[in-house]
């Protein structure tokens, strides 16, 4: 799979993923507790890891492969 492939995939998944959170944002106050857990545990910590990695992910794998390639010695 090409590299901007995944980028995509995991673009549409951080967007997808951020429009509950929205909901939560501009839902009216009564209606909040009913799907707050589902946002605060599931919802907005999958969007800040995907977030992460767009943001950092290449720095992570190149991270990972040094600290493998030390390992492995």
């Amino acid at each position: 799979m090409k590299d901007a492939t995944k980028r995509s995939i995991v673009r549409w998944i951080h967007i997808v993923i951020s429009i509950p959170i929205i909901g939560y944002i501009y839902s009216p106050f009564e209606e909040i507790p009913n799907y707050a857990p589902a946002v605060r545990y599931g919802f907005l910590p999958a969007m800040l890891l995907s977030g992460l990695w767009m943001w950092k992910g290449l720095w992570l794998k190149n991270w990972w492969k040094k600290k493998m390639a030390v390992l492995s010695r």
